[in-house]
């Protein structure tokens, strides 16, 4: 039944953050990704994935999952719901201890299976006055176990303005989702200075970005 619901659900949550954010994506000069990719982002909001999800074109919504906390989104029926019915993410124990499942087996599977993802390198939520916190090293080891896949920097812009922490009732305001080019992964790169280089890319992104 819930299957029957998930389609129509989507759609709202797509329009819903289209009315409040007035969302616009922009993208690389060389275009949009046409293949499978990994797309990785800043990261400052629950909601941070649903606008990159939501400004894809279908085509390429459809294949993309966001990896996302078991912890989170299957605490309740209807986080369940949003995040393994609507948006089948790929969901994550973030705790090491309790964990039944290796997190890169578990994207690099996703992967096998024909999805692009939407990840978020740095781990958890930012509400620091960093533009990032450091990257984790997940990004590198996937990156290593899929080197033919590309690695797409996504910055979200004004998210975090739109839905302040501790507040239920969004403030609309414009966001931008922007698209970099493609990266990958050396062969001899090492992880720091693979880490090192997505965190330039993403960080290129960013309007207040020092050019």
């Amino acid at each position: 039944m819930t299957s029957f619901f998930a389609r129509p659900a989507a759609v709202l949550i797509v329009l819903f953050a289209r009315a409040i954010t007035a969302v616009r994506a922009i993208w690389p000069e060389d275009g949009l990704p046409r293949n499978q990719c990994i797309y990785f982002a800043n990261h400052s909001s629950h909601g941070d994935f649903i606008l990159v999800w939501a400004v894809l074109p279908p085509r390429l919504r459809q294949r993309a999952r966001p990896v996302a906390g078991a912890e989170y989104w299957l605490k309740t029926g209807l986080n369940r719901f949003i995040g393994r019915d609507v948006f089948d993410a790929v969901l994550i124990e973030r705790d090491r201890d309790a964990r039944t499942s290796d997190p890169i087996v578990q994207m690099a599977d996703a992967i096998d299976g024909g999805s692009s993802l939407i990840l978020f390198p740095e781990g958890t939520r930012n509400q620091t006055d960093k533009p990032l916190l450091p990257f984790k090293s997940g990004l590198y080891h996937l990156a290593k176990a899929r080197p033919e896949i590309a690695m797409v920097p996504v910055w979200i812009d004004n998210l975090n303005r739109v839905m302040p922490k501790g507040e239920f009732v969004p403030i609309p305001l414009i966001c931008t989702v922007t698209f970099g080019s493609g990266l990958h992964i050396a062969p001899d790169e090492s992880k720091d200075e693979f880490i090192a280089r997505s965190e330039a890319a993403l960080l290129a992104l960013s309007p207040r970005h020092e050019r």
